[in-house]
């Protein structure tokens, strides 16, 4: 009977450990200033998605401000309309000419900034979207880093800027960062980053879809535990038959 038991348990708990590793997976990462989707082609555009966090149980944040490298300069930068936010896209001159597919650059964006309205911020345990349209990306390089400063209302700021070692502990404030991988033809025809956006929410279905089966699992593991475990105490708890000598 106590073996019985024994492997009931054991059933219920690794079923709902891997309901809960597949439910965890799906749940993105929101203590850092991300960029969203994480990977991009050379020489197209996208839309690149600035996640933002509000880390602060009393503060809110009322600014982002994501610089954009001059080494490797990105010439166009688009906001959207944010409801309570201002948006500011910075161009400026390049300390040096840099060659971006057979012409010389000198000028180029180097900052975009959402400033919050009176009456808006992120406030505690609420994060916040900021769509960015640039182009062309570079070439030549697998990865860009757009450093981001945050701001809250009661003064504070956070720079997110430390780069990330491959094979290293995460800093403790990693700047946001793009991978950027060769082009395939289709990265020109992402202007408006309609194929960006359409991968981005089959990726978000799935993981939701992948967090309904893992709570699915850990629910039908405790079900079949207990139910095992009820048989072992009813099959302990009959009398056992009486054998005439």
């Amino acid at each position: 009977m106590f073996t019985v038991r024994r492997t009931a348990l054991r059933a219920s708990a690794v079923a709902a450990v891997a309901g809960g590793l597949l439910l965890a997976g799906t749940v993105p990462a929101f203590a850092h200033v991300t960029a969203q989707p994480g990977t991009a082609e050379q020489g197209g555009y996208t839309v690149i998605t600035f996640r933002v966090p509000n880390e602060s149980s009393t503060a809110g944040t009322t600014k982002l401000q994501v610089n954009l490298p001059v080494d490797h300069p990105i010439t166009s930068a688009r906001t959207t309309p944010q409801p309570g936010w201002t948006a500011e896209v910075t161009k400026g001159t390049l300390p040096t000419p840099v060659d971006v597919n057979g012409t010389q650059v000198t000028e180029a964006v180097t900052a975009v900034t959402w400033t919050a309205q009176p009456g808006t911020r992120i406030g505690p345990g609420q994060y916040v979207d900021f769509p960015l349209s640039v182009g062309p990306l570079p070439t030549g390089v697998d990865e860009i880093v757009l450093p981001a400063v945050q701001t809250y209302d009661d003064g504070r700021v956070v720079s997110w800027d430390q780069p990330t070692v491959a094979g290293a502990e995460e800093p403790e404030h990693p700047a946001p960062t793009v991978t950027l991988t060769p082009a395939t033809g289709g990265g020109h025809g992402a202007h408006g980053g309609g194929d960006t956006a359409a991968a981005a929410g089959t990726t978000d279905t799935t993981a939701r879809w992948l967090g309904g089966v893992g709570l699915l699992l850990g629910a039908l593991g405790l079900g079949l535990g207990g139910g095992a475990l009820l048989r072992s105490r009813r099959s302990g708890a009959e009398p056992k038959e009486k054998v005439d000598a």
